[in-house]
């Protein structure tokens, strides 16, 4: 059994630099997880008997994303996340594959297996990805056949997801960078329309830059509108372009 853990990280060696060419060419994570997906039903197909894969995560901060490289897989993944029960919560849980050799003849999970009957789904397996706090993720397959995933096939999900959990490790990285960037970027531009429109009241009015603030607060609360919507719309009426922009737009 050891053997053929060994053998099988070796053989799916390519995964993460896989995951690395998806990112480079397309960051977007929601993508990167459809192609992984389709990526992941290929590789863990044998002729005959085709598995289907699903992709559970979730990030701080961020809803759940599910991908499947296929109608199926997309909808057992998305059952999970509705329910809040199914084969992946519980391998995310508790850290371990969590194996379903019949969906007929299951119990665990009453609510799940009621949303994903009829698509012809009979055997799951699910393996948790190995990502950095607080994300989760999970691997999932699916077969239209019954006891579909024997000891070998668990081998070598668990080798494909250890080797995945590499690459998916760096696309949240660069995710996350990409995200802090944004915000930092968001507070800038609404700082600045901020100071702005702090200006122009002082300017009109010829009142202290606290007075000023204090006007455009008073509006926000009023108005019940973000102050940042408030004061846009202030540098746009006093501008007479409701087009305007602060140079971090350009």
């Amino acid at each position: 059994m050891v053997a053929a853990k060994v053998s099988n990280n070796e053989v799916f060696t390519d995964v993460a630099l896989h995951l690395q060419d998806l990112v480079l060419g397309n960051p977007c994570v929601e993508q990167v997880l459809g192609d992984l997906a389709a990526y992941a039903a290929g590789r863990l197909s044998i002729r005959g008997e085709e598995v289907s894969c699903g992709i559970w995560l979730v990030r701080s901060r961020k809803s759940s994303t599910a991908a499947g490289s296929d109608p199926p897989a997309r909808h057992m993944v998305r059952a999970e996340g509705s329910c809040g029960q199914g084969p992946g919560v519980s391998a995310s849980d508790h850290k371990e594959a969590v194996h379903v050799s019949d969906l007929r003849l299951e119990e665990r999970w009453p609510q799940y297996t009621r949303a994903v009957a009829g698509q012809g789904i009979l055997s799951a397996l699910s393996v948790p990805l190995t990502l950095e706090s607080p994300s989760r993720g999970v691997l999932n397959l699916y077969s239209r056949l019954p006891k579909a995933f024997d000891g070998p096939c668990i081998d070598r999900a668990e080798a494909f997801a250890e080797q995945a959990s590499k690459g998916l490790r760096l696309v949240l990285r660069l995710a996350r960078l990409q995200d802090t960037r944004d915000e930092l970027k968001a507070a800038m531009e609404s700082r600045t329309v901020i100071d702005l429109a702090t200006g122009a009241i002082m300017a009109k009015h010829k009142c202290s830059q606290h007075a000023a603030f204090k006007v455009l607060l008073r509006a926000s609360n009023t108005r019940n509108i973000k102050l940042h919507d408030v004061a846009s719309q202030v540098v746009a009426t006093l501008s007479g372009n409701p087009g305007a922009v602060t140079h971090f737009n350009e």
